[in-house]
């Protein structure tokens, strides 16, 4: 054990960020570590990352909740995957599906055999071959491992949250023993005259509260990492152009879909996300090519639903801080970088930063190795999350508005030109180490927008044309057996997790 371990841990700021942090550390080192939590009532919190990917149920079992109380308390739904639509072409539409397509046969991935087989008129498009898109597309959901006693993969799902409710149930979770909830504003941080670090903050009520270990999760200002220790910011605009998004409520309509939609617009995108007691709606966009009141009346006309707030404006500068990890501060959510929401990935940062520092968790000396570490591997998540969100605007064929001319001619990163040139050369996908989207994920999006590999692997002409059409019969006959017997989104919902009205 360190001879000089960590004993107290102050968390700047709640919201999703701060509770989710605290659930996580409180968690796993109880009463060994004390835990406070500034927040005050009278700071928003942003609320866009509504959203999910299937990793958010690692939180749930480290933390012992059961996924459909979970859903109960924040109005949620399932999630299946994204639809994507007016992307790379306007009248487009795909899914970025979780879970696996199809399965290997021999030594290559599957997608080799599908290019292989949609050289044929009227083969049938890569979904085909998705749990997740035939339940998607079927407004279906269940929970199953297995397609029957098959090898196939059952449906991978993720969550759509009501964000606010979310914060607040990881709140009821943590043990008062061991998180303390401190309501006031931070008005001053001292630092150490030795090394720089913080030695504390001071409340606006004049409490001062001391920490060994300072966490970050004050949003987009930033307080501690930036304000105070000035670690730098790296900004992406030049490859991510959206700078704004107005974000709005709409109330519930039917049908109740498992997925999030991408809509494309002429200046950005807007995304759909439904809850079970609303709709959250917002529109993502340049502001060099559209105002934010053209901006506003876009998501307004094309709700579904009647608007049940005022639209709501946030600003951003999507990229990450250059250090996120800095003396005795860790930046985690919005103080550590901002990824748009396109492919939902704000919860999982958060989630992802918290179990690397649960693994890499210091003493009171901060070695540098560790630190640099840390750094070194958020962000290269931070930098393969970019390319894959680059791609969406990149491979793109409108021209019909300046932002979509605009980014047709995006210069792209070396990382997400590498993986570009090798896909169209052979149809192959190598991820990078560890990057969070799986090669799967890569697939749907460079197939859907139109990125044409010239060949698929020759082992995939090993088995004889007779041999291929039942492999890929066979499949869609397993899965398309396996969506009839599954119930409808709503009628799971109702069954399992039906949450009660939000009180008015």
């Amino acid at each position: 054990m360190s001879a000089s371990p960590i004993r107290t841990v102050v968390i700047l700021g709640g919201g999703t960020a701060g509770w989710i942090t605290a659930a996580l550390l409180g968690r796993a080192f109880g009463p060994n570590l004390a835990i406070r939590l500034v927040e005050s009532d009278a700071i928003g919190t942003v609320g866009v990352g509504e959203a999910t990917i299937p990793q958010i149920q690692h939180i749930n079992r480290f933390l012992g909740l059961d996924e459909r109380e979970v859903l109960k308390a924040s109005q949620g739904t399932y999630k299946l995957g994204i639809q994507f639509n007016d992307w790379g072409r306007v009248g487009d539409s795909y899914l970025h599906a979780f879970g696996d397509i199809g399965l290997p046969l021999g030594l290559i991935p599957f997608q080799h055999y599908w290019l292989r087989d949609r050289r044929r008129d009227g083969a049938p498009d890569l979904w085909a071959y998705s749990i997740n898109a035939h339940a998607c597309q079927a407004g279906r959901m269940a929970q199953m491992e297995r397609v029957g006693d098959s090898p196939l993969t059952g449906l991978r799902h993720a969550y759509h949250l009501d964000a606010g409710l979310y914060a607040r149930y990881l709140r009821k979770q943590c043990d008062p023993a061991v998180v303390q909830r401190v309501e006031g504003k931070v008005v001053d941080v001292s630092l150490r005259d030795t090394d720089g670090f913080i030695e504390s903050v001071r409340l606006e009520n004049g409490d001062v509260i001391e920490g060994d270990l300072f966490v970050d999760c004050s949003g987009f200002r930033g307080l501690l990492i930036e304000q105070t220790l000035h670690a730098g910011y790296d900004d992406w605009n030049h490859w991510l152009p959206c700078n704004r998004a107005t974000a709005v409520a709409s109330s519930r309509m039917a049908p109740l879909r498992p997925y999030t939609q991408a809509n494309a617009r002429a200046a950005g995108w807007q995304w759909r996300i439904p809850l079970q007691h609303r709709n959250g709606n917002g529109h993502v966009y340049a502001s060099d090519f559209i105002s934010d009141d053209e901006a506003a009346a876009t998501l307004l006309a094309n709700l579904e639903g009647k608007a049940l707030t005022e639209p709501r404006l946030l600003r951003f500068n999507t990229g990450c801080r250059r250090r996120f990890w800095h003396r005795n501060c860790i930046a985690i959510g919005l103080s550590a970088g901002f990824m748009e929401p396109l492919e939902s990935t704000g919860i999982h940062l958060i989630q992802s930063a918290v179990s690397r520092l649960l693994s890499m968790f210091p003493d009171r000396s901060f070695d540098p190795a560790l630190i640099d570490e840390y750094n070194r591997q958020t962000r290269f998540e931070y930098e393969r999350i970019r390319d894959f969100l680059i791609l969406h605007y990149r491979a793109t064929e409108r021209r019909d508005t300046p932002f979509w001319r605009h980014c047709s001619h995006i210069e792209i990163p070396d990382s997400l030109q590498r993986k570009l040139d090798v896909f169209r050369a052979s149809g192959q996908i190598y991820r990078d180490s560890e990057e969070l989207f799986t090669d799967v994920g890569w697939l749907q999006v460079l197939i859907g927008q139109h990125i044409e590999p010239q060949r698929y692997h020759a082992l995939a002409d090993a088995v004889s044309p007779q041999q291929l059409d039942e492999f890929l019969a066979h499949i869609r006959t397993l899965l398309n057996r396996a969506t009839d017997q599954m119930p409808t989104h709503e009628a799971f919902i109702e069954r399992h997790c039906k949450a009660p009205p939000p009180p008015r």
